[in-house]
């Protein structure tokens, strides 16, 4: 209901008549000003209320754009008036002497409309403001997620790589600018080559900062180990690494799998946090998954993780996924995709027959600039998606 302090203007002749209907009208403790021309109305005035005698007819639509505006009359059929519902003006009351109660409901149903309607001009303008302002840290966001995406990527190893006989290539596709998923594989020295692949929980910039944490942490512990215990190295890694996000208090876990080839022996020691799906190791027309089994990276304290191994053939591939990977097989169950995955990675000689066999589109980029260029990520996946392979020992070194 319209305040007390509202303002209506009467726009009509002076006379008793114009006494009359500026009383009728103040009934309901508006103040009203009674005025002879438009032009006499003061800016302050919250909406007028004309006779349809007092206005010339050229000046109704430049007073409705004004003001909410009213129209009386005595006679419905009067001239003045149908002029006035002509150029827009169509809430008006006849005989208003006669219907003082109408007209005072008419009035307050026209402050109540323009207030709501400046209500609502308010609030788009306030809304587009807001919009303006989403769209410009949308904007520093995304090139903060991009520049954060190309840091991630600078820190993945070469593709493809050779380390003594051992090559390794890998493929990384991101749902998002940064991705969850991480690997690495490096010479540490004349005979054991170090690799680790880790999912971390989600996706997007809270996952990427720990596979920052995990890149400098395995460089940190690469230098400090002295080459020897090799079987104890994998076992020690994920303790430290477990210890490390635990003490960050950021709730976020990981699987990992890391593994210490001996090239000279031809033997891998390996443990693992929780790694789904276990590598796959091909070899003399068959494939297998590793044996092991672990509890994640980041979720419970003092846990041990275990010291695994197995021999490697002369000639052998092992396969890494993220299980992003299970997403793209088909199967009902878990044990139906993970067969599925077996029986692919047994008839893929190469990453790029595995990648194919996936059968992902053709937008899926292979290449890591088309994969930055393809930002924000693939979000046709469902998942961020990583396979690796590890093949040897008839490799030479690159």
């Amino acid at each position: 209901m319209p305040g007390a302090n509202e303002l209506v203007g009467l726009i009509d002749y002076p006379g008793p008549e114009r006494d009359a209907l500026a009383q009728i009208i103040a009934k309901d403790g508006l103040a009203v000003l009674a005025v002879k021309r438009v032009e006499e109305l003061p800016p302050h005035v919250a909406m007028a209320v004309a006779h349809a005698r007092a206005v010339p007819s050229d000046e109704w639509v430049a007073l409705g754009r004004r003001l909410p505006t009213l129209v009386v009359s005595d006679d419905r059929q009067d001239a003045d008036l149908l002029r006035a519902v002509d150029a827009g003006l169509v809430d008006y009351v006849v005989a208003p002497e006669r219907h003082g109660h109408l007209l005072r409901r008419m009035i307050r149903r026209v402050i109540d409309l323009d207030r709501l309607a400046r209500e609502r001009e308010h609030d788009r303008a306030r809304l587009a403001e807001l919009n303006e302002r989403l769209e410009t840290h949308l904007a520093m966001l995304r090139l903060d997620q991009q520049a954060g995406g190309q840091i991630q990527r600078k820190l993945l190893p070469p593709r493809p790589q050779s380390v003594g006989g051992v090559s390794c290539d890998y493929w990384l596709a991101p749902s998002l600018y940064l991705s969850g998923d991480f690997l690495d594989f490096q010479r540490f020295d004349d005979r054991f080559t170090l690799f680790y692949f880790a999912d971390v929980s989600g996706h997007g910039a809270s996952s990427a900062f720990v596979t920052v944490l995990l890149k400098y942490l395995s460089n940190r512990w690469q230098h400090e180990w002295d080459g020897q215990h090799p079987e104890c190295l994998a076992p020690r890694w994920l303790a430290g690494l477990n210890r490390e996000l635990l003490d960050t208090g950021i709730g976020k876990h990981a699987t990992l799998f890391v593994g210490v080839i001996d090239r000279e022996r031809r033997y891998l020691h390996y443990s693992l946090g929780a790694q789904l799906p276990m590598p796959l190791l091909v070899a003399e027309g068959e494939a297998r998954y590793l044996e092991g089994e672990g509890m994640p990276v980041g979720l419970f304290p003092n846990v041990e993780y275990p010291q695994l191994g197995c021999t490697l053939p002369a000639d052998f591939r092992l396969w890494l996924c993220s299980d992003g990977i299970l997403e793209c097989l088909p199967g009902e169950t878990l044990d139906a995709r993970l067969k599925e995955l077996e029986r692919r990675a047994l008839a893929s000689s190469t990453l790029e027959a595995l990648r194919n066999s996936l059968a992902l589109g053709d937008d899926i980029a292979d290449d890591d600039s088309e994969i930055a260029e393809h930002a924000p990520g693939h979000d046709e996946l469902p998942d961020d998606l990583t396979i690796m392979m590890l093949s040897g020992f008839g490799n030479d070194d690159a």
